[in-house]
């Protein structure tokens, strides 16, 4: 999350009020920072509980006019919050198409659309994406690393992963055609895809019920599907676990070879163990212990 730093806007070297800004917004630092992020927290998690509460059928036709008037005013507020953000950095289109740009776009385009385009009601869903700008305000952006280390797990583990649902399908197939042989259309087995449905649902214990074998051959071929679904239902888990321990203990070793400290000014960490002046603002780092 580098680019929130330095590319767009260095408050170290530019002046004035998109400097100032630039930090009330960005930075989460004590004072006017501070309480722009607890305010827009607080605005955000307003907004996501009036678009719950305009879902419910009943919320929408008594209360239409205020929900209305309160929807329009958090997409006015974010509206402005967007357009200050741009005005602020030094690099707007990356900022736009960014992650967190297009999440910004995305949580008050909805409501404009509502107006120009008829039947675009549906898209007022998108704006509950707001709730995903809590990451950045409350800094928890880090945890956008943790979760590319669970995606790389599981790709690596793609090959393992497909090999097995390659068995599950095969199992369905098998299964499906047995029960559309033993049970047939008069029990509800149609067509082997229908077989096949029951035995996916079968493996996975799920037990809708809306299919049931009703001969006792049925009966003991339901029962061997489900020991073998028991059986088999802790194999990816086991396979992904194996990659995810791997990529734990390779992240181990590449964090011994970085600095943990933070820059007192603008909060970014990561720099080499040998650094003395952060490597986003230019401020001189804490001196390193131990």
């Amino acid at each position: 999350m580098r680019f929130l730093f330095d590319p767009q806007l260095n408050p170290a070297t530019e002046r004035g009020w998109r400097a100032r800004w630039f930090r009330i917004i960005f930075h989460h630092d004590p004072g006017p920072a501070r309480n722009f992020d607890l305010w827009l927290v607080v605005a955000i998690v307003a907004s996501v509980i009036v678009v719950m509460l305009d879902s419910d059928p009943w919320l929408h036709v008594d209360h239409a006019r205020i929900l209305y008037a309160l929807e329009w005013g958090f997409t006015l507020l974010f509206t402005a919050e967007y357009l200050v953000r741009i005005a602020v950095v030094r690099r707007p289109l990356r900022y736009m198409f960014s992650m967190w740009g297009i999440i910004d776009l995305l949580s008050i385009l909805p409501t404009y659309l509502s107006l120009l385009l008829p039947g675009s009601q549906a898209l007022l869903v998108v704006r509950v994406l707001r709730v995903l700008r809590l990451f950045r305000v409350l800094k928890l952006t880090q945890y956008v690393e943790e979760s590319g280390m669970l995606l790389g797990a599981l790709w690596r583990s793609r090959h393992k992963i497909f090999l097995f649902i390659s068995l599950l399908l095969t199992i369905a197939v098998v299964f499906g055609a047995l029960m559309y042989v033993v049970e047939g259309p008069e029990h509800g087995f149609a067509t082997i895809p229908t077989g096949m449905y029951w035995a996916i649902t079968t493996m996975a214990t799920v037990g809708y019920g809306d299919l049931v074998p009703q001969t006792p051959f049925g009966r003991m071929v339901a029962s061997a599907l489900v020991l073998i679904g028991y059986s088999i239902i802790a194999v990816p888990t086991g396979i992904y676990t194996a990659e995810l321990a791997s990529s734990m203990r390779e992240a181990g070793r590449s964090s011994d070879h970085h600095d943990s400290r933070g820059c007192p000014e603008c909060g970014l960490e990561g720099h080499d163990p040998d650094s003395r002046f952060c490597r986003g603002c230019g401020a001189k780092l804490p001196l390193r212990m131990g």
